[in-house]
């Protein structure tokens, strides 16, 4: 499997077309379009907490829309929050998408903990090279403008699982384009390929792309540990009601060190 690349700052990318590269979709990943103008009204910075909202599971914006989905996993910098690569990379030469932000906790158009910019993103070699499926994982850094404190000092955050094996209990949350809170599902993960994991959950579309899949779920938090993110097999799969995910090894392993340590 590919080897990783260096970590890059956004804004100097390519955007790539998000109604055509997130949820589950059969279009390439390597398509380079201009984003259009966003048609939904940027969510307000309230930070009242929403209880029935996990908070380290957000929605990813460009501009005022959003369209994919992200969560804040552990590291040392306390930064780092992990998502698809189709979500930020179009693969195949295609660059880095500018301009996102990220809204822990999204929910009925509020960002309760606020809007974080995202200042740097990395993706491994073998997904900006040819948007190999089976690396189809990124990490962001985010910050928030007039705040010292990480993001999550502030949401909590899950653990990050490698070589887990590929039959769990799981948590999954997705934010639908199409609405301003996330769907979530408890179901079990199935091997699909040699590094392709499964799990039937209905009502996943596009936007649910970046979902995390979380196992050894606290009830008290909903916090865990993430052992994949909707992706991978035809960005995520070409129907709503089944999602798959990259199966996490060494090379997220290694991709992670670079940014979590």
């Amino acid at each position: 499997m590919a080897g990783l690349t260096a970590l890059l700052v956004l804004g100097a990318g390519r955007a790539i077309d998000v109604d055509s590269t997130t949820g589950d979709t059969t279009a390439a990943a390597a398509t380079v379009v201009t984003t259009a103008a966003p048609t939904t009204p940027a969510p307000t910075s309230a930070r009242a907490k929403a209880p029935s909202t996990n908070a380290t599971v957000g929605a990813l914006f460009a501009g005022a829309s959003h369209f994919c989905t992200a969560s804040v996993v552990h590291s040392a910098t306390g930064d780092v929050v992990l998502t698809a690569a189709h979500c930020v990379n179009g693969g195949a030469g295609a660059g880095y998408r500018s301009g996102l932000s990220f809204a822990p906790g999204y929910h009925d158009g509020t960002a309760p903990y606020g809007m974080w910019t995202v200042t740097s993103a990395v993706v491994a070699d073998g997904w900006s090279a040819s948007a190999d499926p089976d690396l189809d994982f990124a990490f962001l850094t985010v910050h928030q403008a007039g705040n010292p404190a990480a993001v999550e000092s502030v949401t909590g955050a899950n653990t990050l699982g490698t070589d887990r094996g590929f039959t769990h209990q799981i948590t999954l949350t997705g934010y639908p384009n199409t609405t301003n809170s996330p769907v979530v599902c408890q179901g079990v993960t199935t091997r699909f390929d040699t590094y392709q994991q499964r799990i039937a959950c209905a009502g996943f579309p596009d936007g649910t792309s970046g979902g995390p899949f979380v196992t050894d779920t606290d009830p008290s938090t909903g916090r865990g540990t993430v052992i994949g993110v909707i992706g991978g097999y035809q960005l995520g799969g070409d129907t709503p009601d089944v999602s798959y995910s990259a199966y996490f090894d060494d090379d997220i392993a290694k991709l992670y060190a670079t940014v979590g340590s």
